[in-house]
């Protein structure tokens, strides 16, 4: 894909994001389907996280200093580190609206960015900056997909219904 149809496509999920956060329950952002999941308010911290600390920061790495190592980043620990649970929802929801803003106005500002570049991952080798954007929107597919798992879940626990009309899941 074109890397200006994946920055297209980043935009494209700033509004999938927002409709599918947008008017959720109190009770239900903190939901899990199991204690050892993310709720939907944790998927939104992690979000942030990685717009601002991961994706936006790799890429301008492989971009401007790929010989240099790569700051280490321990999204899992995040989760707890960061007390994602005890975040503000709606808050945290709009952060990362204009963290997605933002990323999408300096993608769309560079001049000449080398996507051919690649910095060494310490676990997967020599990555380049059109990877790690490429990277950048699978995660966004990969979190839309656990949300809406989340949401259907939600559905099947709180309405008592088979849901089987609605189709295999």
């Amino acid at each position: 894909m074109d890397v200006s149809n994946v920055i297209n496509e980043l935009e494209r999920n700033r509004k999938v994001f927002l409709g599918i956060f947008q008017g959720l329950p109190s009770e239900f952002v903190k939901w899990k389907v199991n204690p050892k999941d993310w709720s939907i308010l944790e998927i939104v911290c992690h979000l942030i996280d990685e717009e601002v600390e991961d994706f936006r920061i790799r890429i301008n790495h492989a971009l401007n200093t790929p010989e240099k190592p790569l700051i280490p980043i321990d999204p899992p620990g995040w989760a707890i580190s960061r007390n994602y649970r005890g975040q503000n929802f709606e808050s945290s929801v709009e952060r990362w609206h204009q963290e997605r803003q933002n990323s999408i106005a300096w993608l769309r500002g560079l001049s000449n960015p080398k996507w051919e570049n690649a910095v060494d991952h310490p676990d997967l080798g020599p990555i380049t900056a059109r990877s790690f954007l490429n990277s950048w929107l699978a995660h966004d597919y990969l979190h839309i997909r656990q949300v809406n798992r989340i949401r259907r879940a939600y559905l099947l626990e709180s309405s008592g219904d088979s849901l089987a009309y609605a189709g295999k899941w």
